[in-house]
C-alpha cells in the first residue's frame, strides 16, 4: 500500500455552545467527511493537536492575517458520548468581537423565546487538517492548521444551542442588544429596565438586517474566490500540459469551488506520475499531440551516430538532429580545448550537457562494430557459429569440459544377488583464456585535420579483426600439428586413424579425396563411433553407437563447388546424378573456411546442438570491445598527444569431444 499524504481543508460538522470563558464546540467526529473516513482511533490520537490551534473568520489562500484573528481552542479532550473532539474556545483578537456576535445570535444567548424562529445565516466552523490516508481511509492527523469560522461550511456546521447562559454580557455589546428587557423574558439581572415593543422590533430588524447583509458579503468573498480558483486552475492546466482525458478530469474536479493552489498542485503531479507509469516516462502531452521527449545527451549521441554512420538508437530513428562537420567540432564542442592541449575547459563551452566527447564517440564506435559483425557474419565469416557451441564465463579461470560418460548396457541382477556398479567416467578436456587486442592512436593532429573518414575506419576494422581472430582459431582446430589438430586428455590427436579400440584411438582420420562417394563413407564413420562409456581398458571403444550423421561438409574454397554438388543435388551436371539419389531428403550443409589454404583437405562436424564437439568460451561479450582513453591527465594524451582506441578480447576455444568431428587430409 502507498501511503498518500493529503493536504486537506475538511469542513466538517462543528457543535459549539456558550460557556464563561467562550464557547464550547464539538470540533471533530467519527465518521466521513468531505469522503475521508476518520475512525475514533485516528480520532483519539490526535486530541494534543487541537490544543492552542487559532480561530480565524474565513479561510485564506495565502496564509492567515492577523486582522482575521478571532479566538484560540484549548482543553481539547475526546468525548465517547459525542464520538469526536470537544475543545473550549476563547475569543480573542480584532476578529473576536464578529465572533462573540454570531455566536450570541445562532445560540440565541439573550433573545426573547418569541424569536426562536428567527431565521439564522448559513455560518459554521470549518477545520483546515492535515492528514495521512490510504485511499480514502485516513491513518493519521498530522497537524491542525486553523479552525475558521465560514460562510456555508460543508455538513451544516453551526452553532447550536446556549449551554450556559448565566454570562450573557460576555458575548452582548451594548449598541446591538437593549438594555431593558424584562428579567421573567430574558433572564437578564433584574436591574434592567424594560424597553418597549416597538423598540424591541426595531433592535430585532437591525440585528436581521447586519447579518443579511454579513451573509451577502460573505457570498460575494467566496464567488471571488471562485473566480480566482478558476483562473488558478486554467492557469496550472495550460502550463502543465497534461493530455486531454488527464486535463479534463482535473477540471471537472475543481471547477465551481474554492480550493487550495497546494490541492491543485498535488492533483497536477498525480496525473503526471500516473502518465508517467502508464508511457515509462518516454512521452508528454504537447499542443495538439503526443511526442517523445529526448534529453541533450540523446540529440548529441544521435548526431555522433550520424557522423560515424552507426546505426541510431531505435528510441531515435525519427528525431531530427543538427548535423555535424566532422570529428573536429565534436571534439571543440565537448571539450572547449581550443589549443589542443586535450584537456577538459568548461569554461569555454557554449552546450550545457553532462556527455563527454570520449563517451559518445566509444559508444558511436561500438555501434558500429556491432554493425560490421552481422555484416561480416553474412558475408561467412560466422561459419564458425554453426559447428560450435558459445558459453559465457564470469571469470578467466581455465575452463574444464568434462565429457561424462555413458552406460554401455545394463547387466542382469540375478535373483537374491547384489547390484554392481555401473561404470562410468569422463574425458577433461582443458580451455584456457587467452586476451586479445591493441589500439590505435587517435591523434590531435588527426582531429586538428578533422580526419573523419579515417577514424569512421577504425571502428569496422577493429570488429573485422575479431571476429577473423574467432574464425582462424576455430580454423587451426582443423589444421595445426600437421591437420591431426591439438591432443586430447585421452593422449591422442583429435585426428587419427587408430582404432576406437585402444586408448588415444579416434579413427576420425582419412586422406581420400572428396567426392559423393566418400561423403557417405566418412557419414558412416562417424554414425558408427561408439559412445564413451570410461577412458579405461576394456572400455575403449564398447560404448553403443553414436549414431549421429554429420550436418555439415567443411572445404577450402577450391572445394566449394564440388561440395555443393555433392549436398545440392540441383547443383549437379553431371549425366549420372549419384549423389542425388545418395544425399536426396538427408540434412546437410556446405561451410567454406576461410583461413583453410589446403586445397583439398576436407571435414565432417555434426549439429553442435546435437552432438557438441567445439566450445568457445567468452567472458565480457563475443564481440571485441572497445575503449578511449582521454584527458589531460592520461599518459598518451601527455607524452604523444594522441587518444588511444583499446580493444580487448577475451576467448578461449577447445574441443570437448572428437565423436562428431571427422577430418580427410588429402595428399
Amino acid at each position: 500500500m502507498q501511503e498518500t499524504l493529503t493536504h486537506n481543508t475538511a469542513r466538517l460538522e462543528l457543535q459549539a455552545a456558550v460557556t464563561p470563558a467562550g464557547f464550547e464546540i464539538l470540533a471533530i467526529t467519527a465518521g466521513i467527511g468531505k469522503g475521508w473516513h476518520f475512525s475514533a482511533e485516528v480520532l483519539k490520537s490526535s486530541v494534543p493537536l487541537w490544543n492552542n490551534v487559532e480561530c480565524f473568520i474565513d479561510h485564506s489562500w495565502f496564509g492567515h492575517s492577523v486582522r482575521d484573528l478571532a479566538g484560540i481552542l484549548y482543553d481539547a479532550q475526546y468525548s465517547p458520548e459525542h464520538h469526536g473532539i470537544l475543545c473550549k474556545l476563547k475569543p480573542i483578537g480584532p476578529s473576536a468581537p464578529l465572533l462573540i456576535e454570531l455566536g450570541k445570535e445562532l445560540t440565541q444567548a439573550g433573545t426573547p423565546p418569541w424569536d426562536f424562529t428567527s431565521p439564522k445565516p448559513n455560518v459554521g466552523f470549518s477545520a483546515d487538517i492535515l492528514f495521512t490516508a490510504d485511499h480514502k481511509e485516513v491513518e493519521a492527523i498530522v497537524k491542525v492548521n486553523s479552525v475558521d469560522l465560514v460562510y456555508s461550511p460543508a455538513r451544516g456546521g453551526a452553532f447550536l444551542r446556549a449551554l450556559n447562559s448565566t454570562h450573557p454580557q460576555f458575548f452582548i455589546k451594548e449598541s446591538v442588544m437593549p438594555k431593558e428587557i424584562p428579567p421573567s423574558t430574558n433572564g437578564l439581572s433584574p436591574q434592567e429596565s424594560p424597553i418597549s415593543d416597538r423598540q424591541v422590533v426595531r433592535n430585532l430588524r437591525g440585528e436581521q438586517d447586519q447579518a443579511v447583509q454579513l451573509a451577502a458579503e460573505a457570498e460575494a468573498a467566496r464567488q471571488a474566490r471562485i473566480e480566482m480558483c478558476g483562473l488558478l486552475l486554467d492557469t496550472t492546466l495550460a502550463g502543465a500540459r497534461l493530455p486531454e482525458p488527464l486535463s479534463s478530469r482535473i477540471r471537472k474536479q475543481f471547477s465551481g469551488k474554492p480550493f487550495q493552489p497546494s490541492e491543485l498542485q498535488s492533483a497536477v503531479e498525480d496525473a503526471r506520475n500516473l502518465l508517467g507509469e502508464l508511457n515509462g516516462g518516454s512521452i508528454i502531452a504537447g499542443p495538439g499531440r503526443i511526442q517523445a521527449m529526448y534529453s541533450s545527451e540523446d540529440r548529441l549521441q544521435a548526431a555522433v551516430d550520424d557522423l560515424f554512420e552507426a546505426p541510431r538508437d531505435p528510441s531515435m530513428q525519427g528525431v531530427k538532429v543538427e548535423k555535424l562537420s566532422g570529428i573536429k567540432e565534436l571534439y571543440l564542442l565537448l571539450t572547449g580545448d581550443r589549443d589542443f592541449y586535450g584537456g577538459y575547459y568548461p569554461d569555454r563551452l557554449h552546450l550545457a550537457t553532462t556527455a563527454d566527447f570520449s563517451g559518445l564517440v566509444k559508444n558511436a564506435m561500438n555501434k558500429i562494430v556491432v554493425n560490421t559483425w552481422e555484416q561480416l557474419g553474412r558475408a561467412g565469416y560466422d561459419w564458425w557459429t554453426k559447428i560450435a557451441t558459445v558459453e559465457h564465463f564470469e571469470s578467466t579461470q581455465t575452463v574444464t569440459g568434462t565429457l561424462v560418460g555413458t552406460v554401455g548396457a545394463l547387466p542382469a541382477v540375478a535373483e537374491g544377488a547384489e547390484y554392481t556398479e555401473l561404470a562410468i567416467g569422463d574425458s577433461p578436456e582443458t580451455g584456457t583464456f587467452i586476451k586479445y587486442g591493441g589500439y590505435i592512436p587517435l591523434t590531435l593532429e588527426l582531429l586538428d585535420r578533422d580526419e573523419t573518414r579515417k577514424l569512421k575506419a577504425y571502428p569496422r576494422e577493429l570488429a573485422a579483426a575479431g571476429l577473423r581472430k574467432i574464425s582462424s582459431l576455430v580454423a587451426a582446430i582443423f589444421t595445426e600439428n600437421n591437420g591431426t589438430g591439438p591432443t586430447l586428455a585421452d593422449g591422442g590427436a583429435l585426428f587419427n586413424s587408430t582404432a576406437v579400440t585402444s586408448a588415444g584411438g579416434h579413427a576420425n582420420l582419412l586422406t581420400t579425396a572428396l567426392s559423393a562417394s566418400q561423403w557417405e563413407v566418412v557419414c558412416t564413420a562417424v554414425y558408427n563411433q561408439p559412445m564413451l562409456i570410461k577412458n579405461a581398458t576394456g572400455y575403449y571403444g564398447m560404448g553403443p553407437k553414436m549414431a549421429i550423421n554429420p550436418r555439415y561438409l567443411l572445404v577450402p574454397r577450391s572445394l566449394q563447388l564440388t561440395a555443393m554438388k555433392i549436398l545440392y543435388p540441383s547443383l549437379e551436371n553431371a549425366a549420372s546424378i549419384y549423389s542425388e539419389n545418395l544425399q536426396r531428403g538427408q540434412p546437410g550443409d556446405v561451410i567454406t573456411v576461410p583461413e583453410w589454404t589446403d586445397a583439398n583437405d576436407w571435414a565432417a562436424v555434426c549439429d553442435p546442438r546435437i552432438a557438441p564437439a567445439i566450445y568457445i568460451g567468452e567472458r565480457f561479450g563475443l564481440m571485441p570491445e572497445i575503449f578511449i582513453s582521454s584527458g589531460e591527465s592520461a599518459g598518451a594524451v601527455f607524452t604523444n598527444d594522441e587518444h588511444r582506441l583499446k580493444v580487448r578480447h577475451f576467448l578461449a576455444v577447445w574441443v570437448n569431444d572428437f565423436r562428431p568431428l571427422h577430418k580427410s587430409n588429402v595428399a
